[in-house]
């Protein structure tokens, strides 16, 4: 894929991850508050691979989880995005999710950036459904996922990839429609560029 797109709102920017990102992601992930509804922190190294694999997939794809970067001061809020589900005991779909900087909850970013994505799914990728997960006791971003006009699908599964022993498994599935997203969207207030990855890109060191 030699472009990736970046998706811009009234206050945030969706876009390709630098090698200062690297950084400000491992806090967050060694932040227990950030992770309570995650099965566990993650180390330096282990967000390090993880952040590699965001920045890959939207190199090869042009899409997937983006660095949402605040438009005010160019702060790093978290990540938004879409993943492409087909590893869950649930039909094959496109998942929506997120996970915020503790110092930007509460504020609205969260589904400002997921409203922007769910377009970009819907208008760009073509979608007829998007879907989103979280364990069933993490009502803050089941709230979110409301609040995007997604159901609750009373379709609960046990997530493969989580141990009995976190107390986290059980997960709620949540999705929209392209119909419903497009009843109350205002297109206007997201703009969808596309720009080339650049080459030879190195990995910074984590």
């Amino acid at each position: 894929m030699s472009n990736s797109y970046q998706l811009e709102t009234a206050r945030v920017v969706l876009r390709q991850w630098r090698s200062e990102d690297y950084a400000e992601f491992a806090s967050m992930n060694a932040d227990p508050d950030v992770m309570r509804y995650f099965p566990s922190l993650l180390s330096r190294k282990e967000s390090g691979a993880l952040t590699k694999k965001l920045d890959n997939l939207i190199a090869q794809k042009g899409w997937g989880f983006w660095v949402a970067q605040r438009k005010s001061d160019n702060a790093f809020i978290g990540l938004v995005g879409l993943n492409q589900a087909d590893d869950l005991p649930v039909a094959n779909c496109m998942e929506v999710g997120w996970r915020l900087a503790k110092a930007y909850w509460g504020k609205g970013y969260a589904t400002e950036a997921a409203t922007a994505v769910l377009y970009f799914a819907f208008s760009i990728l073509e979608q007829d459904q998007v879907a989103a997960f979280t364990t069933i006791e993490n009502s803050p971003s089941q709230n979110v996922m409301s609040r995007l006009g997604m159901e609750n699908r009373e379709e609960n599964f046990l997530h493969p990839k989580v141990s009995e022993s976190t107390g986290l498994k059980e997960h709620v599935y949540y999705e929209i429609s392209r119909e419903k997203f497009y009843r109350n969207f205002q297109k206007n207030s997201v703009a969808i560029s596309s720009q080339k990855n650049p080459k030879g890109k190195s990995d910074p060191t984590v």
